[in-house]
């Protein structure tokens, strides 16, 4: 990552730090998917964490988390002309990959006000583009999309399924707003098969990263505590390709990397000439790849 793009994120570190906690250790106890109030406690969590949100990324991913973005990237197949929508936008690191892949439109969704303003700082401040679009940011809910049916032609979510308060709603929003023929690429957080790797992904993730990510971020809010917790008792690879697939999709595949600590899940929408890159031999990639 460039040096330029991490000096704001030490800019606004205090500016960002919060004292209000969100998720206790109590609150974690149980899986943090049942709370009947998680949207507003994610809400409130990213808005705590936006300003060293990608510092504490690079940092604890190894750098790693910007090789599974361009991975997705190039599942979704992007192509001119395409209208992609990213939803859970955050910051912006996949939109801007999206934007840099040449479609003709980009938007980002998030709902998360504090993480929007970092986004289009971003968006505003990378002139001459090449023709390639500048990224449209909105506010808006995974849940309940403000587009058309039938509006976009890839959509995209990056580590924020597990954040939905009911994902099998945003899957069937994402399926609505699909054309046929249309992609969609869920990213998300794994846990390694490998026994072993699975026990030092655990030692890492559950012991070291809270401690060292909520330093980064002198955050108070439970964020780097939920987040573990949040991988850990959220739907396993079967269970969410079986949702995919229930919502409308077809042709789902799982695309590993990292030895597994990331997925890219596939999915094309019925219909149409998607030309991505399951008709072009996508494959599964085996635990042992880095990328």
């Amino acid at each position: 990552m460039a040096p330029r793009a991490i000096i704001p994120q030490l800019k606004t570190r205090e500016r960002q730090s919060s004292s209000n906690v969100v998720w206790s250790a109590t609150d974690l106890t149980d899986s943090p998917h049942a709370a009947p109030d998680k949207a507003e406690r994610v809400r409130a969590m990213f808005a705590g964490i936006a300003g060293t949100y990608d510092l504490n990324n690079r940092l604890h991913s190894l750098g790693r988390d910007q090789a599974w973005r361009r991975r997705a990237v190039a599942l979704a197949g992007v192509r001119p002309g395409d209208e992609v929508l990213d939803v859970a936008c955050g910051t912006g690191d996949l939109t801007e990959a999206l934007a840099a892949a040449g479609p003709a439109t980009v938007t980002g969704v998030d709902f998360t006000a504090e993480m929007l303003d970092i986004a289009r700082e971003k968006a505003s401040g990378r002139p001459g583009r090449d023709g390639r679009p500048t990224p449209e940011y909105r506010a808006g809910d995974a849940m309940a999309l403000t587009f058309d049916d039938g509006s976009f032609d890839v959509v995209t979510i990056a580590f924020g399924i597990r954040n939905v308060a009911e994902p099998a709603r945003a899957v069937a929003e994402f399926r609505r707003v699909l054309r046929p023929g249309g992609r969609l690429v869920i990213l998300e957080f794994s846990r390694p098969r490998n026994r072993l790797l699975r026990g030092l992904s655990g030692l890492y993730c559950d012991r070291i990263m809270p401690v060292t990510a909520s330093w980064v971020a002198r955050d108070r809010t439970g964020a780097y505590r939920y987040l573990p917790k949040s991988v850990a008792s959220f739907l396993d690879r079967e269970e969410l390709t079986g949702l995919l697939t229930g919502a409308g999709f077809a042709d789902v595949s799982e695309n590993q990397m990292t030895f597994g600590i990331a997925v890219a899940y596939l999915a094309h929408v019925p219909g149409g000439a998607s030309g991505g890159p399951s008709e072009s031999g996508a494959r599964i990639q085996r635990p042992g790849e880095l990328e």
